[in-house]
C-alpha cells in the first residue's frame, strides 16, 4: 500500500470513528422515565403519529394534543360526553413550542418555534387508583443539546392537581374537536 492509500484509508477511519461518536453519544429519549409515577418516554412511542384531538394557546406556548389510537377511540364512542370514563391504555401527548410571530405569512400568525416540553397522560387505573386512573409526566426539551430531561419538578404546571377540575371530564381538559 503507497502513501496515499494509507492516508485514504486512514481519513476513512477516522471520519467513521467521529461519526460512531456522534450516534452513540446522540440521547435516547426513550431510556427516559419520570419518577414518582414511573411513566417512561417509551410508554409514549410514535405519538407524533397520533391523530389530533385538539389545539391550544397560552401566552406562551402554542400546542397540539394528540391521542393513540384507544382514546381517539373512545372519543368518537361518545367518552366522556356520555358518562362514561376514558379506558385503560389511553394516551394523550401535549407537544408544546414557544410560538414565534410569522414571517412569511401575508396576516399576523403565530408559528411554532423552539420545541419547549412533551407532557404525557396515560390511563390505567389499576397502577393509578389515587390519581382517578391517570398519570402524568413532562420532559422539557434543551434546544441547545437537542436532549430531553424529566422535569424535576414532576408535573410542575399541571398533573393531577390541575386536572382535577375536570374530574367530570374524566380528568381530560380538551375534547376531541370536529373536523
Amino acid at each position: 500500500m503507497n502513501g496515499r492509500s494509507m492516508l485514504i484509508v486512514a481519513t476513512t477511519a477516522l471520519v467513521l470513528a467521529i461519526l460512531s461518536g456522534v450516534a452513540i453519544s446522540a440521547q435516547d429519549k426513550y431510556t427516559l422515565r419520570l419518577l414518582p409515577d414511573g411513566l417512561a418516554f417509551s410508554d409514549f412511542k410514535g405519538y407524533g403519529d397520533w391523530q389530533l384531538i385538539s389545539s391550544s394557546k397560552t401566552d406562551d406556548r402554542l400546542k397540539v394534543i394528540l391521542g393513540n389510537p384507544t382514546i381517539i377511540a373512545a372519543f368518537k364512542s361518545g367518552i366522556p360526553g356520555n358518562g362514561k370514563p376514558f379506558p385503560d391504555g389511553s394516551k394523550i401527548a401535549k407537544v408544546q413550542w414557544k410560538p414565534k410571530k410569522s414571517t412569511e405569512a401575508p396576516f399576523v400568525v403565530d408559528v411554532p418555534d423552539t420545541l419547549a416540553d412533551l407532557f404525557f397522560m396515560e390511563k390505567d387505573s389499576k397502577k393509578f387508583p389515587n390519581t382517578g386512573g391517570w398519570a402524568y409526566a413532562q420532559f422539557d426539551y434543551d434546544p441547545t443539546s437537542a436532549t430531553y430531561t424529566p422535569d424535576k419538578a414532576g408535573t410542575p404546571n399541571c398533573g393531577h392537581v390541575c386536572h382535577v377540575a375536570v374530574k367530570a371530564k374524566d380528568y381530560v381538559f380538551h375534547p376531541y374537536q370536529n373536523r
